[in-house]
């Protein structure tokens, strides 16, 4: 069964597809997916009004037909359609028929793939969810994710130039929320011409006390971090200091590890696996006479996690 659900939207609540995709990228940012995947709108038009969307494993001949029947014109897949470079699209291949009657339609097709499996709360978290597994966290976690932003406020500013910058993302490590560190100083600079500094006078090498602000946030929110900041700070010329990190972001990554509550033998675990997701087949190696407690699962082929 490949439709997983079918949520239909009365047209005069006046939603449309951005809605939808926006709520989607702030889950599961498109900057978190993988190089070789292409999760993002495959087809369609983000600003068509909404009449409904379908939630589907792959994008398929029937899901489509679906999507028309029902009036929906949102598909959000979890696998794309499109991973690599296209050259044609004509009826003579499954996915260009899909592609030229998804638009013959109006129908949009987004995927969000493994950008939602690297969340820690995305596929591999609900798996482990239904498997009853605690103390969770990424198995391999993924680097060059994080940033360091650096800026320079006068003392009377810094709170309002804090805050703005909490509000746009920064400063979230692990479970905590709203991290900074600040130290004082003193900045000097001499205002040029055609200029209106807040501090000091055109021409005149002017000395400010002033506080240097560090915060790490993920890079896919530097654009809207450096507006918060020019949006808040007093200065007409911001300085400010951005730094890629080798810090791993331990929410985001591949895989999930975590434990079950009671340790359990390896063929209950295997009858445990069948009953929660609903197969008929497990395919295992040979079991092992030890009890089963901490538990690794990707929502994948997951080969590359077996070090791990």
């Amino acid at each position: 069964i490949e439709l997983l659900f079918l949520f239909k939207l009365k047209k005069k609540m006046g939603y449309r597809i951005q809605d939808i995709l926006s709520f989607l990228d702030q889950l599961a940012p498109p900057a978190y997916q993988e190089s070789y995947d292409n999760a993002t709108l495959i087809c369609g038009d983000r600003n068509w009004p909404l009449t409904g969307v379908i939630c589907t494993l792959d994008c398929t001949e029937a899901v489509v037909e679906e999507a028309i029947q029902q009036g929906a014109n949102l598909i959000v897949a979890h696998h794309p359609m499109i991973f690599g470079g296209v050259k044609q699209i004509t009826p003579n291949d499954g996915t260009g028929q899909l592609i030229i009657k998804s638009i013959q339609n109006n129908i949009s097709i987004y995927a969000i793939h493994t950008n939602l499996d690297n969340m820690l709360d995305g596929v591999n978290g609900k798996m482990a969810a239904m498997l009853g597994l605690s103390k969770c966290s990424v198995l391999l976690p993924k680097p060059g994710i994080l940033k360091k932003l650096i800026t320079f406020i006068p003392e009377a500013q810094v709170e309002q130039v804090r805050n703005a910058l909490f509000l746009a993302g920064a400063g979230q490590i692990g479970q905590y929320s709203e991290c900074s560190f600040s130290s004082s100083g003193q900045g000097t600079f001499k205002a040029g011409a055609d200029t209106t500094p807040f501090v000091g006078s055109e021409g005149v090498r002017h000395t400010e006390k002033e506080v240097k602000l560090e915060m790490i946030y993920p890079g896919y929110l530097e654009a809207a971090l450096l507006m918060a900041l020019k949006n808040s700070h007093p200065y007409e010329e911001v300085a400010y200091d951005l730094m890629a990190l080798g810090n791993t972001y331990k929410g985001l990554g591949a895989g999930i590890i975590g434990e079950l509550a009671t340790p359990m033998m390896a063929d209950q675990f295997l009858r445990q696996l069948a009953e929660v997701f609903k197969t008929p087949v497990v395919r295992h190696t040979t079991l092992l006479s030890q009890p089963i407690q901490k538990v690794a699962l990707c929502g994948g082929a997951g080969s590359f996690l077996i070090e791990t």
